[in-house]
């Protein structure tokens, strides 16, 4: 593993997460090389950004040191990484690539074992905390890999990370990330019923979220979300397409570990129901507009 320091970074995917990460990355003083996709978007980054736009992943990442990855699904990361003209046509040996995208730890095994043949380092890295979270740089990073490499990526991630840990070997980023999914679906059906219930009470739910978050009941998603759900307002974080994307891995994934997931299940389930209602761009709060009966 080298040690040399980092200094030309690419960034591969410039979504709602990626688009204000790679700039916290360019404002902190890397030299920043991307690609995306929809190449305007690329043009539209660089416009607001120092940094160069390219027209394959593996041009962008010709001379990076380190590469980072936030796309949608397995299929989007194996086609930048190593698809003809992905990412490991054009990463040296010794530099590092980072997936953020949440994805399968089996793929994650699969990118570490085709880095490892090249001498590049490889971290599976999901992160947690919306588009808020990567506008402000305070996501939640979890990471699998090796502690040489976590080491010598930690100050770039840190660039926008509010908490970043290192959990295990490659691809137990991505079984933190199903854990921290597995919770937030239970979490937030947990809210939307509570709502639903003080709103048929006839109580008045501003003031019994006032006294209940502060107690035992209450959690991040009834601190950020609770008013836009009372509001009936469902554009304001993590689309149900994207969450439905997340459980099914959750899902596949604790068949193979015989692992019991009911609850998940049965919200996963629901999140289908909210998608025939058409709200598969809604955020993962709209939970509570399928309990409504308006």
């Amino acid at each position: 593993m080298s040690d040399t320091p980092l200094h030309t970074i690419a960034f591969i995917g410039l979504g709602v997460m990626g688009y204000p990460m790679a700039g916290h990355l360019a404002q902190a003083g890397y030299t920043l090389r991307v690609y995306n996709r929809t190449a305007t978007k690329a043009e539209a980054w660089t416009q607001e950004h120092p940094g160069s736009h390219h027209p394959t992943p593996g041009e962008a990442a010709d001379g990076a040191d380190l590469v980072l990855v936030c796309v949608g699904n397995d299929d989007d990361v194996r086609e930048v990484t190593l698809g003809d003209e992905g990412v490991l046509c054009g990463l040296k040996a010794g530099a590092v690539l980072v997936d953020h995208t949440t994805a399968s730890a089996k793929l994650a095994r699969e990118l570490d074992a085709a880095c490892r043949a090249q001498d590049i380092a490889f971290i599976d890295a999901p992160v947690s905390g919306g588009q808020q979270g990567a506008e402000n740089g305070a996501l939640t990073i979890m990471c699998g890999g090796e502690q040489a490499a976590f080491r010598r990526v930690q100050d770039a991630l840190n660039v926008y990370a509010r908490a970043l840990n290192l959990l295990g070997p490659a691809g137990s980023g991505q079984m933190t990330k199903m854990v921290n999914q597995i919770c937030i679906a239970g979490l937030v059906q947990g809210l939307a019923e509570g709502l639903h219930f003080a709103e048929q009470a006839g109580l008045d739910r501003e003031q019994v979220i006032e006294v209940i978050s502060k107690g035992a009941a209450g959690s991040w998603q009834m601190e950020n979300r609770h008013k836009t759900m009372i509001e009936n307002e469902y554009d304001h974080g993590f689309a149900v397409d994207w969450m439905r994307k997340d459980l099914t891995i959750c899902l596949d994934q604790a068949r193979e570990l015989d692992a019991r997931l009911p609850v998940t299940a049965l919200v996963d389930q629901f999140y289908g129901d909210v998608q025939a209602m058409g709200g598969g761009r809604w955020d993962t709060s709209s939970l509570l507009k399928r309990l409504r009966r308006d």
